[in-house]
């Protein structure tokens, strides 16, 4: 059975205000939906370990979303992440990073995470991100020394995305700017499209409305 780890943030506001925050749960829910169709297993694991701070849990319409969120084995998986210090990166086929603001005040600049996803690519697994999700990307540095996303070609929320939402004035940093000055190209549709990008084994999703496809390009690509 494939596995799938999903790295989530411990911070709980948007940067350093007291706004509830965390990880996005539509983008963790929609992709997992995914992977659970495909027969997949999965971890939840954040820096801390312990309960992982979500947000957009109140979507009424969101039927993907709502189904996860109420599944018992999830919730106990969000609420007891694993500890970055208790991982083995060795028993996994994929990272997905879903997004959210939080992720920009941790994984954005966490070397230790960083470390375990460089060895997982360079032994031949796959990385995915979707929205914020591909800040957990930025640190990632390879055994020879290389930025992994020098030579890739990426997408992530975009600076006219961060305006219609309402959160340019209050996140760490815009990530637009961040992707653009470390990776080979950024790559943007209309705010809100569906869109992502695959270079190689790294797939990234543009904003929440893309974390579907982004579940279903992983899932394409650990079948082939």
């Amino acid at each position: 059975m494939k596995k799938i780890l999903i790295p989530v943030t411990n911070h709980p506001t948007l940067g350093t205000t007291d706004k509830e925050n965390g990880t996005f749960s539509p983008e963790l829910t929609h992709a997992l939906h995914i992977f659970l169709e495909a027969g997949y297993d999965y971890d939840i694991a954040s820096i801390k370990g312990g309960k992982a701070p979500l947000y957009g849990t109140d979507i009424e319409d969101d039927t993907v979303n709502n189904e996860i969120l109420s599944n018992e084995i999830f919730q106990s998986k969000v609420d007891n992440t694993i500890a970055i210090t208790e991982l083995d990166i060795n028993g996994y086929d994929a990272i997905y990073y879903p997004g959210g603001f939080g992720l920009l005040s941790d994984l954005a600049s966490n070397q230790s995470f960083a470390a375990l996803s460089a060895k997982h690519y360079e032994s031949g697994g796959i990385l995915a991100a979707v929205c914020h999700g591909p800040a957990g990307l930025l640190p990632i540095t390879l055994s020879n020394g290389d930025k992994l996303l020098a030579n890739k070609s990426v997408t992530g929320f975009t600076r006219e995305e961060e305006i219609d939402y309402g959160t340019i004035e209050d996140i760490p940093f815009l990530l637009e700017e961040s992707l653009t000055r470390n990776a080979a190209r950024f790559n943007k549709v209309q705010p809100w499209g569906v869109f992502v990008v695959e270079d190689g084994r790294l797939i990234t999703g543009q904003n929440p409305a893309s974390a579907q496809a982004v579940g279903e390009a992983l899932v394409r690509q650990l079948s082939e």
